[in-house]
């Protein structure tokens, strides 16, 4: 990476750093400051009002939101949102959408439920879904098209105002329907979690009319479009996780340093000494992990998926012992409420299981050595 784009990304990251610092553990970031900060045009190409920048950049982001814990819908909207968006073959209405994105006016939220995950040895061509089944359905009628279907465990549902649902279209192939979030047949149901700084909810739809144009399918140069989707959204929660962790192995640091046993710095210690080590080793190895899936660019292919998985099996697994280390290094304080880390080690815990858990990512790896 030349100097430049490292200066770049250094500043990115002060900012997005201070931004999310100016609210609190416990309060919703304003959605339009993030608008306004630009965050939400990003990606999106110039011609949409967008900044044009990659995935990358996003990414800086959403480990600035994983390490301060954030309580936004800014990571489902910048990955399988603005994706979703990007990846569908254009049209009056979905360019209308995207641009309400950039402006902070629309706020897209893909449909990805708990029950969507790849089918193992994700290494055949797309053939419409690229091992993703769609629960929802769509049925063409005289005006246009009827939607039915249901997914749980949406993350932040209860935020969008307009929902990307793929779902099997009547030539069995996938496509996605631009649904307000208010239609006639549309229900939204919260799913209360153990980490309070995420919101899931159950989507159903029961014979929600749609108008021809907001109902797209992917664009033909797409490796696979359903899987892209899927795999921004399992790479975002990676990058969520490496946050956090960095978070955790910088607060343990920290706190060891000052805190005195014996006559002597706790981090003096050997067992403590190898305890932050080994955080330091599984952030590091996440950390490029991760760096090589946003290099990639994330279209559904096998290559594409593979570092994917590989970024989210070992993030996923990596923040979880990363937080239970800080939690245990800061003696008794760590399992009071008060210490905060709890928030952490909540929601590396459910950033373990989105969008396929380790084991599920593991299996999709290894199906390309059972097929040969």
């Amino acid at each position: 990476m030349s100097g430049e784009f490292t200066e770049f990304h250094d500043e990115l990251r002060t900012v997005a750093r201070e931004l999310l610092g100016k609210s609190g553990a416990a309060e919703y970031v304003d959605w339009s400051v993030l608008a306004g900060a630009g965050w939400t045009g990003l990606e999106v190409p110039d011609e949409y009002g967008g900044a044009a920048a990659g995935y990358t950049e996003v990414g800086i982001l959403l480990e600035e939101v994983g390490r301060a814990v954030a309580r936004t819908a800014y990571p489902s909207v910048a990955s399988a949102g603005i994706g979703a968006l990007t990846l569908l073959e254009p049209n009056a209405h979905r360019d209308a959408v995207l641009r309400e994105t950039v402006t902070g006016a629309a706020v897209p939220i893909a449909v990805l439920g708990g029950n969507m995950v790849p089918a193992a040895g994700g290494e055949t061509a797309c053939a419409g879904t690229g091992g993703i089944v769609p629960t929802f359905r769509l049925e063409q009628t005289i005006e246009g098209y009827e939607l039915s279907g249901t997914a749980d465990f949406v993350l932040d549902a209860a935020a969008a105002t307009a929902l990307l649902v793929p779902a099997q279209a009547p030539d069995n192939s996938v496509w996605v329907a631009v649904v307000a979030a208010g239609a006639a047949g549309l229900r939204i149901e919260d799913r209360p979690v153990v980490d309070e700084t995420r919101s899931l909810g159950l989507v159903a739809a029961q014979g929600v009319v749609l108008a021809p144009e907001a109902v797209r399918p992917f664009r033909p140069d797409l490796g696979c479009g359903p899987r892209a989707i899927y795999d921004r959204a399992a790479l975002a929660v990676a990058c969520d996780s490496l946050g956090a962790g960095a978070a955790m192995l910088d607060a343990t640091v920290e706190y060891v340093r000052v805190r005195a046993q014996f006559g002597r710095p706790v981090g003096s210690f050997q067992a403590v000494k190898h305890a932050c080590a080994d955080m330091l080793v599984d952030l590091t190895i996440a950390r490029r992990l991760v760096s090589a899936a946003l290099s990639t660019p994330v279209d559904g292919t096998p290559d594409s998926s593979r570092a994917v998985s590989a970024a989210k099996a070992f993030a996923g697994e990596a923040g979880v012992r990363i937080a239970g280390k800080a939690d245990q290094l800061h003696g008794g304080i760590g399992y009071t409420w008060e210490s905060g880390i709890h928030r952490y080690l909540k929601r590396a815990t459910l950033n373990r299981t989105l969008f396929g858990s380790p084991a599920e990512h593991r299996r999709g790896l290894t199906g390309r050595y059972r097929a040969e």
